[in-house]
């Protein structure tokens, strides 16, 4: 594979102006659908900070209730949304290498390094996280955890880096151990339902169990996500939750003051980019 993209600035603008196609379109398709969903982190302080994109920032990021999620995906089959815009979600079909749900422009060209092998149409992409409840009983929570990882794992098919070498030990084990697709898509199904089986009537916390083991560990407190705010990006009224103050504070600290000069860098790294060329599916073989 070639050396990854610099992403100058000018690039990095273009880049930014073209995924708002994405987000507008998938605005339309939730206010049709009565769909709920929460601009969120880098994007949010974008919004609130810059009036649009953070200048460094190089993806849209959203956030949806568990229920709405889920609906959305059934929406999105049921209406043939696909098109130009496509809904690309890990399933007994599809591999997409993420544990979540992307809305792809294929309008043009974005292969991210960690998917350069994944047989999908590689566009520029809004990534599309569940908001989950996590229980108040301490132990649930743990096994939560442990859920989580293990959905995770099986879905994504990826040893965990950087999170110790018990972690990555055992996580390549378990993937020897189980090798066959059809027993992974049994597992990560199984953990899945044990994982988001909590009720938001019933706990007091809601928590993002699919952005990452930093976020999972993140409790929220439900009545952030009992409204909905909007704010300013770029020209759009987009939605955010109505404790977007609170969600913020929780999370960056002092969002409004900026971070050091060594931390205002893109935080992707993309291996290939084309932004007047429409995107095929990507073969690494032919590199």
């Amino acid at each position: 594979m070639a050396d990854l993209v610099k992403m100058t600035p000018r690039l990095l603008r273009e880049l930014q102006i073209k995924e708002l196609d994405t987000l507008v379109y998938f605005k339309d398709f939730c206010e049709k659908n009565d769909l709920t969903f929460y601009l969120i982190g880098g994007c949010l302080i974008g919004a609130l900070r810059n009036g649009g994109f953070v200048p460094w920032d190089d993806d849209i990021d959203v956030l949806m209730p568990r229920p709405d999620y889920e609906r959305l995906h059934k929406l999105w089959k049921e209406q043939n949304a696909d098109g130009r815009f496509r809904l690309l979600k890990t399933d007994e079909q599809t591999f997409t290498g993420n544990i979540f749900i992307t809305i792809t422009d294929t309008n043009y060209t974005l292969v991210k390094t960690n998917q350069i092998n994944a047989d999908i149409p590689h566009g520029l992409v809004l990534d599309v996280f569940p908001l989950d409840v996590c229980p108040d009983n301490r132990f649930s929570r743990k096994m939560q955890y442990v859920w989580t990882m293990i959905y995770s794992l099986f879905l994504a098919q990826i040893v965990p880096e950087n999170h110790g070498a018990i972690l990555s030990f055992g996580s390549r084990m378990l993937l020897w151990v189980f090798r066959g697709k059809k027993i992974r898509n049994k597992i990560w199904r199984f953990a899945e339902s044990r994982m988001t089986k909590y009720k938001i009537e019933e706990n007091k916390c809601v928590t993002e169990l699919c952005a990452g083991p930093y976020w999972m560990k993140k409790e929220y407190p439900k009545h952030i996500y009992s409204g909905v705010d909007y704010v300013d990006f770029e020209g759009l009224k987009m939605p955010c939750m109505s404790g977007y103050d609170e969600y913020l504070k929780m999370v960056f600290g002092d969002y409004m003051k900026l971070p050091p000069k060594e931390s205002r860098v893109p935080h992707h790294d993309i291996a290939y980019l084309d932004l007047n060329t429409p995107c095929i599916k990507y073969d690494s073989r032919k590199e």
